[in-house]
């Protein structure tokens, strides 16, 4: 069982990170700009979802502040 997993770990190793460096050869850039680019991607994809989120949480928010239903004229 450790064996398998070892060659798993190898296969992935041998083929999966070595995305960054193909890519870099193939556009004719450094791996460091490449790498720094997903990074910062994947930093930005964060923060804008992170923002829509607390955008509709206020919009929510605001909508149950404004367009609450009153029973009775007392209530105001």
């Amino acid at each position: 069982m450790k064996k398998l997993v070892s060659n798993i770990r190898y296969y992935f190793e041998r083929n999966g990170f070595y995305v960054s460096s193909r890519l870099a050869d193939r556009l004719g850039m450094r791996v460091k700009s490449v790498r720094l680019f997903f990074i910062y991607v994947s930093f930005a994809t964060l923060g804008v979802g992170f923002a829509i989120y607390l955008t509709l949480a206020f919009w929510l928010k605001l909508k149950d502040l404004i367009y609450t239903k009153r029973t009775s004229v007392f209530d105001l």
